[in-house]
């Protein structure tokens, strides 16, 4: 019997990217199976994480072994995470369609390649060095002068009015994940620009529109896969960051934003925060706990994914 060597490498190489993120869900279910247990579906809802006294004696609660005063409540985190992420993009997806737009048709050939080549580094550069760049100069600056010109002139609009803060908050970490997308965004949509058939921009500026409307009524709505695509990509990135959000957030603690300004934690964030100190956890909880937010936020990236799918879906349809 002939095996199809060929077709068999390619089914296992296409099958290890859904195989792995299967096992990860599963890891992480496995692995925080006793903190899903003790805590339930409340967990999701309460704003009361507390590591408890980790310098007593663990006690027993529902079966479980917990340090104590232990309690595990993350909506203030799923609340900062997806309102920085959606605040992101909002800032980040016109900013990306501009750019794109003028380097594939607004500028010279001869300076579109170097200024392409300066937005695609930006995608490059180390998250880390985003946070740095933001803690050093983005927070004292929005700290001290563009935060309470905002409040001032907005007072009028809830969720930009009430107190400006200090600098670290819901907007800052907006702002510094939308740089950090907006090259991703850019980059890719520049590229199916340029590859768009030259006949439809033809047509288009036959009938009497200017570049600008062409790319508008014309260009961009054939692209609606490809900004959708990159939109969900960009929306994942801004979920999971780390590093920057840590950096500019102000890590708060059992606290909801009541403006753009307030202090937040995002869950990826949080993790990385919290993790030295779950460690000194003897009954392990903490850790599983942290696990237990990992599979939270690895979920709502895939039912991310799964509604773009059907968004995409949709429109073929219709």
């Amino acid at each position: 019997m002939k095996i199809p060597v060929f077709r068999t490498a390619l089914v296992a190489t296409a099958s290890f990217l859904p195989i792995s993120l299967l096992l990860l869900i599963i890891f992480l279910a496995v692995y925080s199976w006793p903190a899903i247990q003790y805590n339930q579906f409340h967990f999701l809802w309460t704003n009361d994480w507390n590591l408890g006294n980790l310098y007593g004696n663990p006690v027993s609660v529902n079966g479980h072994q917990i340090m104590p005063g232990a309690k595990y409540g993350i909506w203030f985190l799923v609340v900062g995470t997806i309102a920085s992420s959606v605040l992101a993009m909002l800032i980040a997806m016109p900013i990306a369609v501009g750019a794109a737009y003028f380097l594939s048709e607004g500028i010279r050939k001869t300076w579109a390649g170097p200024l392409s080549l300066f937005v695609d580094l930006l995608a490059a550069i180390p998250s880390v060095v985003y946070g740095l760049w933001g803690y050093a100069l983005l927070v004292p600056l929005f700290g001290h002068s563009i935060f309470p010109f905002l409040a001032k002139t907005f007072s009028f609009i809830p969720f930009l009015n009430g107190e400006a803060g200090s600098g670290y908050g819901l907007l800052t970490s907006a702002f510094v994940l939308a740089v950090m997308i907006i090259p991703l965004i850019s980059a890719t949509l520049r590229e199916s620009i340029l590859m768009t058939e030259p006949a439809l921009k033809e047509a288009g500026l036959s009938l009497g529109l200017n570049r600008l409307e062409v790319f508008w009524h014309i260009v961009l709505p054939k692209l609606r896969t490809v900004l959708i695509g990159v939109g969900i990509l960009a929306l994942g990135r801004a979920l999971g960051e780390t590093m920057a959000v840590l950096m500019v957030s102000g890590n708060a603690l059992n606290y909801l934003p009541n403006n753009i300004y307030a202090p937040i934690s995002t869950m990826a964030a949080f993790i990385a925060s919290q993790l030295d100190s779950a460690l000194q956890d003897p009954t392990n909880m903490a850790v599983e706990a942290l696990s237990e937010i990992a599979l939270v936020l690895l979920l709502i990236t895939v039912v991310v994914n799964i509604a773009a799918r059907m968004m995409l879906w949709m429109a073929k349809v219709r």
